[in-house]
């Protein structure tokens, strides 16, 4: 790939990177497109469009079944594409990467195989109050159905974890499950911190890793998690294949999520066994192109470097919080760590007295795409005492021009609804 750092000069050269990506080049009601809402989901480049429409064209089939030749080529690049995950995430063998739909299925593959075979009435789960939904609902479903405690790690007034009574929290826990990121004040939290105190305290870690594999390094044996949860389209790929890690010794303890087609090894009107790990947990048609379009997003990836992305973020961001607030002064509250000091490139914010969708609204109006709302986290919402934020987020494809144009155009929409009331 072409180098898409500028001569002696580290930084990211953006212009080159948008040119991968030909959603970014496209106009929007007449206006040049500012994606701002990757924490949603990610764009594309065209080595990922290519590389799925190259499967497609050349050599579709269904995988792990067929003897001919374009089965096994088939075969061959969803299992590359496993590989490749497994690299990013430096897990010892590829054969622990689950594929699943997306993050949330992940966790709830979780929820569903080691939580039912392992938590029993009384047992206790701890989350944290900036959860997003998907490591939410699943413990409550299981809460409903078998009598578990949930226990919730509450925030510092900036927004972090607040950890002082984590060892109290912890006491006789089954299960911590975190987020690595939060997806609404962009906190990054100390995954191998947590870890250390729960597997302390005699308790296995889920991490919801959504927002954290796309944006740094990440090496799941460094965190000493048990389970990562993660997914495509977050990280430049496509939507439909996210993924599971969790070391081989545990996926083999646990029972199956779902039912059918290759999941087994033998089936009889008397029962069925297994198929190894991971296939033990990938049951039907598989998402085939999609790993393919998941392994050249992550070659992207590296080939741009996850720590060159890292400190590109980290400058976006820095830029951005300083210019909201230069810009708004207190009329903007920006929710969140007030400075890139363990925090990520996701910044959410209220103006006072005007709604997030009408902002929204207004925003996409001169092209410019944030994303107002819950951020499928009610409770963290509660917590704040907001109904709905509006998040921009930062990738490797935005600059500080963009910065500039959400500026200017939220100045434009805060005069707009001041002369409207």
């Amino acid at each position: 790939m072409t180098p898409v750092t500028k001569p002696g000069d580290a930084r990211l050269d953006v212009a080159r990177i948008r040119a991968d990506f030909p959603i970014l080049a496209r106009t929007v009601h007449d206006k040049r497109l500012v994606y701002l809402d990757s924490a949603s989901s990610a764009q594309k480049p065209q080595c990922v469009l290519d590389a799925m429409a190259e499967h497609y064209r050349d050599h579709y089939a269904n995988i792990h079944r067929g003897v001919y030749a374009i089965a096994e080529e088939s075969t061959e690049a969803y299992e590359a594409g496993r590989r490749t995950v497994a690299d990013l995430v430096h897990a010892p063998n590829p054969h622990e990467i689950v594929f699943t739909k997306n993050a949330t299925e992940a966790i709830n593959l979780v929820a569903y195989s080691w939580g039912r075979a392992n938590l029993a009435p009384g047992d206790v789960v701890v989350l944290t109050e900036m959860e997003h939904h998907a490591n939410i609902v699943p413990w409550q479903m299981l809460a409903r159905e078998r009598g578990i405690e949930l226990r919730w790690i509450p925030l510092t007034p900036d927004h972090r974890l607040d950890l002082d009574h984590l060892d109290e929290l912890l006491d006789g826990a089954r299960l911590l499950a975190v987020t690595a990121a939060s997806n609404v004040l962009g906190t990054v939290n100390d995954v191998a911190g947590l870890a250390a105190a729960a597997h302390a305290a005699g308790a296995r870690v889920l991490v919801d890793a959504a927002q954290a594999v796309p944006h740094a390094p990440v090496d799941v044996a460094e965190w000493g998690a048990d389970f990562v949860a993660f997914t495509g389209h977050k990280m430049l790929g496509p939507s439909g294949i996210g993924c599971l890690w969790a070391p081989l010794e545990l996926l083999e303890e646990m029972p199956p999520f779902l039912g059918g087609g290759e999941m087994i090894r033998d089936v009889s009107k008397d029962g069925f066994t297994t198929n190894d790990v991971p296939w033990k947990f990938e049951a039907g048609t598989m998402p085939i192109v999609e790993a393919t379009g998941l392994g050249a997003a992550v070659d992207y990836l590296r080939a741009v470097g996850l720590d060159a992305i890292h400190d590109h973020e980290q400058r976006v961001t820095g830029y951005a919080l300083g210019a909201l607030a230069d810009r708004f002064d207190e009329r903007l509250t920006i929710y969140g760590p007030q400075d890139t000091a363990g925090r990520g490139g996701t910044i959410s914010f209220l103006f006072k007295g005007i709604h997030a969708h009408d902002i929204s609204q207004v925003l996409d109006d001169e092209g410019v795409c944030v994303r107002a709302g819950d951020h499928c986290a009610k409770p963290l919402m509660a917590v704040l005492g907001v109904p709905a934020l509006t998040r921009a987020s930062f990738y490797l494809y935005n600059d500080e021009a963009d910065v500039d144009a959400l500026v200017d155009t939220l100045a434009r929409a805060e005069k707009f609804f001041a002369i409207e009331t």
